[in-house]
């Protein structure tokens, strides 16, 4: 039985900062690369940042430079630091875990196989 477990998200104000967590179990691991969605309200869901089993990042223009993906495979959890969080960075944020047998863009939803269940960050101005 596969579970991505995130942590809590919360309310913070702008310019502060949320470390994000997604806790993994069921799967090995290593053998998944990992990436952040968020969908805001009237949005399509984006990814925010992708890490590979390798530790190779990609990450959304607009998160750039604030953002900063992990993952300890030790301890099968993945990690987001969120500094400098801005209004527009209002969402629900979540986890998914991409095989890396997947072919397809990093940035395509579909390509993710599971999936966890989602947590708000609300960034007040």
């Amino acid at each position: 039985q596969v579970q991505l477990v995130e942590s809590v998200g919360g309310l913070v104000q702008a310019g502060g900062s949320l470390r994000h967590s997604c806790a993994a179990s069921g799967l090995t691991f290593g053998s998944y690369a990992m990436g952040w969605y968020r969908q805001a309200p009237g949005k399509e869901r984006e990814l925010v940042a992708a890490i590979s089993s390798g530790g190779s990042t990609v990450y959304a223009d607009s998160v750039k430079g604030r953002f900063t993906i992990s993952r300890d495979n030790a301890k099968n959890t993945l990690y987001l630091q969120m500094n400098n969080l801005k209004p527009e960075d209002t969402a629900v944020y979540y986890c998914a875990a991409r095989s890396i047998t997947m072919s397809g863009s990093v940035y395509s939803f579909k390509t993710y196989d599971y999936w966890g269940q989602g947590t708000q960050v609300t960034v007040s101005s």
